[in-house]
């Protein structure tokens, strides 16, 4: 198990005003935002991204895995928590002959997944993944975990360990202060675990993930 960062670049390219979204009608708008329709993804940016379009911003992360993977044609690849699958299309265009696979809560996402990888999606959850056991080369999830209770993340974790044949990676939310934790609590709307650094290196070790790791911190 390893901490190798592939997100933060885009991470940080956010500019956000944390006190903006701590408002009155944030639990109603938290409601709405993990229904993860059509307000989350393509809505008003106070319900989510606020329209979550391909524009080929996640090719980089892309690349930088595969180096580091050795990720080759033939190989077998899961997103669990694929959106609209825009990081499995990119993946597709570093490595051709890859073969992806992806999974997500949101119908809304995958019926408006990108065209060119949709028939290899579907809608599920990540802690009943409906595939045999040892099936990819690489199983990521990245900023999903994070969105479930924290007996549905042991689960997860689980699924993700009997799927994967060799790599494993996960990125989530964390914090390692106290503005960070304020900054997250006052961001996020889809979260339910709400750990620093230190408490989610030790539960991964607690429910026996064996693969890498990285955090998003809200700085």
């Amino acid at each position: 198990m390893a901490y190798i960062d592939f997100i933060s670049k885009l991470h940080k390219k956010t500019n956000r005003n944390y006190l903006e979204r701590m408002t009155a009608e944030k639990p109603k708008i938290c409601e709405i935002a993990k229904k993860y329709d059509y307000d989350y993804w393509d809505g008003d940016r106070k319900y989510g991204f606020g329209g979550y379009r391909y524009d080929g911003r996640w090719r980089v992360v892309a690349e930088d895995m595969v180096k580091h993977y050795g990720l080759k044609s033939g190989d077998s690849i899961l997103d669990v928590g694929c959106g609209k699958g825009f990081l499995l299309y990119d993946f597709t265009q570093v490595v051709p002959g890859i073969k992806v696979s992806g999974i997500d809560i949101s119908e809304y996402a995958i019926k408006n997944a990108k065209e060119e990888v949709k028939p290899h999606l579907r809608v599920g959850l990540a802690q009943e993944l409906p595939y045999p056991d040892k099936s990819f080369d690489l199983v990521y999830s990245i900023n999903t975990i994070h969105n479930t209770l924290i007996y549905d993340v042991k689960k997860q974790i689980k699924e993700m360990e009997r799927v994967g044949k060799k790599h494993k990676y996960i990125v989530t939310e964390a914090y390692r202060n106290e503005q960070e934790k304020f900054n997250l609590m006052c961001w996020v709307l889809t979260g339910e675990c709400f750990f620093s650094k230190d408490e989610w290196e030790w539960l991964f070790k607690e429910f026996g993930y064996r693969g890498d790791y990285s955090f998003i911190y809200f700085e």
